[in-house]
């Protein structure tokens, strides 16, 4: 699969994704990516934020694949039920925030935790890292078990966002590549 075979959807976390973040950088090289906006960055909603991106799905033309990061990764989570089946063919989902990091963050829904546990109805990747300030690694893995993603061992890189050193981020760039790769195989097999 390539990307001009999908319509792509960046879905930022809290605060959003700024000029030099790895998603913003992506979005503006990848000609079918959009971002998913948000009502309010600073004070994440769940129906809100959930409803913005089942819109956003409902709105694209051709086969859909996600990239979430952080709160991005929980707004994926809680959304996936709601998409009309077939519609989204795959997530890529970096940096998690675990349930108790979308608690703690200023101006967040509590309504966002606990983050579901169901398998989603699409093929997934989460990428983590191993010191993520906001996402233990095991939890990332129970995350990635329940969901039935596979899951990606970035090391020890942080949030993997700007603060972290993640500007263009070209690892992940090639993960993604070989993602949508797999998406193809699986989608022709």
């Amino acid at each position: 699969m390539r990307t001009v075979d999908v319509d792509i959807l960046i879905i930022p976390g809290w605060t959003n994704s700024g000029p030099d973040h790895w998603q913003t950088r992506w979005q503006s090289r990848l000609t079918t990516a959009r971002r998913v906006e948000q009502a309010d960055w600073e004070r994440p909603d769940k129906a809100l934020w959930t409803g913005a991106l089942v819109d956003a799905v409902a709105l694209c033309s051709k086969p859909v694949v996600l990239i979430a990061h952080s709160c991005g990764v929980a707004t994926v989570a809680h959304a996936a039920p709601r998409f009309a089946a077939g519609r989204v063919v795959g997530a890529f989902l970096v940096a998690p925030a675990s349930e108790r990091a979308v608690v703690e963050i200023p101006g967040m829904d509590p309504a966002f935790a606990p983050l579901p546990r169901d398998p989603l109805p699409f093929p997934s990747l989460l990428v983590a890292s191993r010191n993520d300030a906001h996402c233990d690694y095991a939890d990332a893995g129970d995350m990635a078990l329940d969901w039935g993603s596979t899951l990606v061992d970035a090391g020890e890189v942080g949030h993997i966002n700007t603060a972290s050193g993640h500007g263009p981020w070209p690892e992940g760039a090639m993960r993604f590549g070989w993602f949508l790769k797999q998406l193809g195989a699986v989608g022709a097999g």
